[in-house]
C-alpha cells in the first residue's frame, strides 16, 4: 500500500459517512483497504472536474500574485513606514502560500506550472511540466518580458498588473511617498484580483471539481478585507484628502 492510503480506516469512514452517506450501506461488506481505495478513487474523480477556464485562472493568478510580491519586496530597502512594512510581509506571506497552492492545483492536473523568477522589479514567469505542447520544453523560451507569462499567458494584459514604468516608479519612491504610491498601487492590484475571481465565477461549469471554488473564494474574501485595510490606511495619511 502507497503512503495514499495511509489514513485509519475509522478516519476513511467518517468521510465516506460525510461524503455519501446514502450509499455507505452498500458497502458493509467492503474491507478497510477496499474502503480506502474507494474513498481515494473519489477524491481523485474530484481532482479531475475542471474546465479550461479553471486553468486559466490559476494559471493567470500566480503570475498576478508573484507581482505583488515584487511590490511587497521593496517596502523595507524603500524606507517604508512600519505599518506598510507589517502589511507588504503580510501580503509576501500570505500570496506565496497562495501560489504554492495553485501550483500544487495544476500540478496534480497534469497542467504546466507557472514558476516565478524575481529580479529587483523584474518579474520572469516560466512554464514547466503537464502533458501539453510546454512539457519538456526549456524555461528559458517562454520568458516573455517584464510580466512573464510563458507560452499559455500575457500576466502583462490582467487586470490590476502594474506597468514595468509604475514598478521602477514605485521602486525609486522612498518614505512617505513610497507608502502613498504603494497603498495606491497595490489597492488596484488587488481590485484586479477580485475582478479575476468574478470572471472566474461567471464562468459556465467552472469553480466547481475539487478545491477550485475554495481555492477563488479565499484569495476574494483575502483580497477584499486587504483592500479595505489599505484604503483606510492611505486615508489617514498626512497630507490625505477626502
Amino acid at each position: 500500500m502507497t503512503a495514499r492510503y495511509a489514513l485509519r480506516p475509522s478516519l476513511v469512514l467518517a468521510a465516506l459517512a460525510a461524503l455519501t452517506a446514502p450509499a455507505l450501506a452498500q458497502t458493509d461488506a467492503l474491507s478497510a483497504e477496499e474502503l480506502e481505495a474507494l474513498y481515494w478513487a473519489r477524491q481523485e474523480a474530484a481532482t479531475q472536474r475542471f474546465t479550461d477556464a479553471d486553468v486559466a485562472f490559476m494559471t493567470g493568478m500566480i503570475g498576478h500574485h508573484a507581482q505583488a510580491l515584487v511590490m511587497s519586496e521593496m517596502a523595507e530597502r524603500n524606507g517604508a513606514s512600519p505599518a506598510v512594512r507589517r502589511l507588504a510581509a503580510r501580503i509576501d506571506n500570505a500570496q506565496r502560500d497562495e501560489i504554492e497552492t495553485m501550483q500544487r492545483w495544476l500540478r496534480d492536473r497534469g497542467q504546466p506550472v507557472p514558476e516565478v523568477h524575481i529580479e529587483g522589479t523584474r518579474l520572469m514567469i516560466h512554464m514547466t511540466g503537464g502533458e501539453g505542447e510546454h512539457a519538456g520544453m526549456d524555461p528559458g523560451q517562454m520568458d516573455h518580458g517584464p510580466h512573464g507569462g510563458g507560452m499559455a499567458h500575457d500576466h502583462g494584459s490582467m487586470p490590476g498588473m502594474l506597468t514595468q514604468a509604475q514598478l521602477d516608479e514605485l521602486d525609486a519612491a522612498r518614505g512617505a511617498e513610497f507608502d502613498r504610491l504603494f497603498l495606491t498601487y497595490m489597492i488596484g492590484h488587488h481590485e484586479g484580483a477580485v475582478v479575476m475571481v468574478d470572471d472566474l465565477f461567471a464562468s459556465d461549469g467552472a469553480a466547481q471539481g475539487g478545491n477550485t471554488f475554495k481555492v477563488a473564494s479565499d484569495i476574494q474574501v483575502d483580497q477584499r478585507t486587504e483592500i479595505a485595510r489599505m484604503q483606510l490606511m492611505l486615508d489617514q495619511m498626512p497630507g490625505a484628502t477626502d
